[in-house]
């Protein structure tokens, strides 16, 4: 371990827990005067100061690591791209030194300019009146624009995917169930119980609520299931119910953590804490996180031991982020053929535009071609991180002959170097990663020059354009 700077870092997990320097001193067994030396940079962190603060504080040794600032970093590039905001370009050791020392003003940057790009986009719906009828502000078209996906996909975000309250609770439940013992019909049938015994909850199927898949009657106790949900679908539904009657304080504290523009986005960010919730009583965190080391994260494999499907598993994996007890970081997405992104969580660096599209080179979009095949790719950013991506196609709630189905791409990525712990890097020369796919953000935000897929400038370029020269790449 070379000479490691941490002072910024040590303030804010100190700040964080409430301490003085010289009750983090007497925690730790130093002296005070040695805690204030590397908090103010004199002294570096040695590897056994590091391990005494890692066993104390329950904290991965990567929260002292630059790579760790991957995904702030990515963000806080976004806002000096913005030439609006940003006329001059801002050197990339700038920016990293900017998070690394002081990464509270960082969030706040990015924070400030989400809600600024937010309040660009009302405007311009509010004051393009060129679609409405009627005169100017006649109609509900000028009110304000809400992204609630937006601001959950955030609220999650800022957490690394893990809420450890929240996940504690449920694997507890999950002890209490038995959940362990039982196949998923055993699963199913034990939160039932607890619904009927504890809540009074009644639990019936129907073959057909309008395309509803479940619904609770709040005032009679009545739980509705659509009878196309298989086993663990139904029990995730029911899981989902659970969260909110065992663990709706906590819900309700984690919604008040954050200040939600809209009713909207705060009843998605519960739905979304509830999900979370149930995933974790389905798949209590030892018992996956167990499993997943011993098969090498073997999606397949992980959904015939727990009975449920391939989403459910491979968005479980990326909320394994318990201290002392880490699983691989990954990031999840689930996009449609159109390239729409519906779900996004990431407890690792990669970082996606939040608007003009994805990259057409990723894997992600080749499973449609292959459903229900398993695709690995190793491909590098532009920054220079490699990532190993598995993806693989999923279908959902088809009814009856003639029904719109859903039809989505998985994809779970984790960085190269994590890559050798699962199963997915057989065959692949993780020691060659020359040829790994060059990919990007998306075409407005990458700053590749020579991109034969490239469908939009980039926003930090300015474009010239020969009327009598044509390239590969549309744009130079």
């Amino acid at each position: 371990m070379g000479k490691t700077y941490v002072g910024s870092r040590l303030r804010q997990l100190r700040r964080e827990r409430d301490l003085s320097q010289a009750s983090l001193a007497a925690t730790l067994g130093l002296s005070a005067s040695y805690v204030n030396q590397i908090e103010h940079d004199v002294r570096p962190l040695t590897v056994p100061v590091l391990l005494r603060i890692t066993e104390a504080f329950g904290v991965d040794a990567t929260f002292f690591s630059r790579d760790d600032d991957s995904r702030l970093l990515a963000e806080i590039q976004d806002v000096v791209l913005d030439k609006e905001l940003c006329p001059n370009p801002v050197e990339l050791q700038e920016l990293s030194e900017l998070v690394y020392n002081h990464p509270a003003i960082a969030r706040t940057m990015v924070d400030m300019h989400r809600r600024y790009r937010n309040v660009r986009d009302k405007l311009s719906i509010a004051t393009d009146t060129r679609r409405l009828p009627g005169p100017i502000n006649s109609t509900p078209g000028t009110q304000a624009l809400s992204m609630p996906h937006d601001e959950v996909r955030d609220f999650f975000y800022s957490r690394q995917n893990y809420l450890d309250k929240l996940d504690t609770s449920a694997e507890a439940i999950s002890e209490e169930l038995g959940v362990e013992r039982f196949s998923i019909r055993g699963t199913e049938d034990a939160i039932a119980e607890r619904l009927r015994r504890h809540h009074g909850i009644e639990i019936t199927t129907s073959p057909d609520l309008n395309g509803t898949l479940h619904s609770l009657n709040r005032d009679t106790g009545h739980l509705q299931l659509a009878s196309r949900l298989h086993t663990g679908q139904r029990a995730f539904r029911m899981g989902m119910e659970l969260a909110y009657l065992e663990s709706g304080e906590d819900i309700e504290a984690l919604v008040a953590e954050d200040a939600f523009t809209s009713e909207a986005s705060a009843n998605l960010a519960r739905r979304g804490i509830a999900s979370y919730f149930a995933a974790a009583v389905l798949l209590p965190y030892k018992s996956i996180h167990s499993e997943a080391e011993r098969s090498g994260y073997d999606i397949d494999f992980l959904c015939q031991v727990f009975g449920v499907g391939y989403e459910t598993v491979s968005s479980r994996l990326s909320t394994l982020q318990r201290p002392n007890l880490r699983g691989i970081p990954f990031t999840f997405v689930r996009v449609d053929r159109a390239g729409n992104m519906s779900k996004r969580q990431s407890a690792t660096g990669f970082h996606l535009a939040n608007s003009g599209g994805t990259c057409p080179l990723w894997n992600i979009y080749e499973t449609f071609t292959n459903p229900g095949t398993i695709l690995r790719q190793l491909a590098q950013m532009p920054d220079g991180r490699n990532y190993l991506w598995m993806a693989r196609t999923v279908r959902h709630h088809r009814g009856r002959f003639g029904d719109t189905g859903k039809l989505f791409a998985i994809g779970l990525g984790c960085e190269a170097r994590h890559a050798d712990r699962t199963v997915y890097a057989e065959g692949l020369n993780l020691d060659d990663l020359s040829v790994a796919t060059p990919i990007g953000a998306g075409c407005r935000l990458c700053p590749r020059e020579n991109c034969a897929q490239r469908a939009f400038p980039p926003i930090h370029e300015e474009i010239t354009i020969d009327a009598h020269r044509s390239s590969v790449a549309p744009y130079n």
